[in-house]
């Protein structure tokens, strides 16, 4: 499910105009435009922004492709060391489970994912097609 591009986490206002400006009002259409390399790097020159920032925010509007993570979830994802659909592809979702619940009081969160979530999400992401290369 596509997020508002300021919901992703590291957005801002001045980046979500510049991008909403493009034609980017959503982190589908954010993911499709910074997917490739020398896309991004011109994208980034365009809107006069690093690389890297666009390649953080492809990564999450790539996991906001995984149904139930969401804005949130993604934050605390990331936090346990999965920034890549790819990445979350490989974990086993045990230990996965595991790290969440391990950081998740650092970040507030009021709510966990349950464990067979934590599962659907590493099934989910195994079964997408790859949306982003470096």
């Amino acid at each position: 499910m596509a997020l508002k591009l300021i919901e992703l986490h590291g957005m801002t206002d001045d980046l979500a105009g510049k991008l909403k400006s493009q034609g980017l009002g959503n982190s589908d259409k954010l993911l499709a435009a910074v997917a490739q390399p020398k896309a991004r790097a011109e994208m980034a020159a365009k809107l006069g922004v690093s690389e890297r920032a666009l390649l953080e925010l492809g990564n999450r509007a790539d996991l906001a492709r995984i149904r139930g993570v969401g804005k949130v979830f993604s934050d605390l994802l990331e936090s346990a060391g999965v920034d890549t659909v790819a990445e979350l592809a490989t974990r086993k979702p045990e230990n996965l489970y595991s790290k969440i619940v391990e950081v998740a009081p650092q970040h507030f969160v009021k709510r966990l994912p349950r464990p067979a979530d934590v599962q659907n999400w590493i099934e989910q992401a195994k079964s997408l097609e790859r949306a982003i290369w470096y």
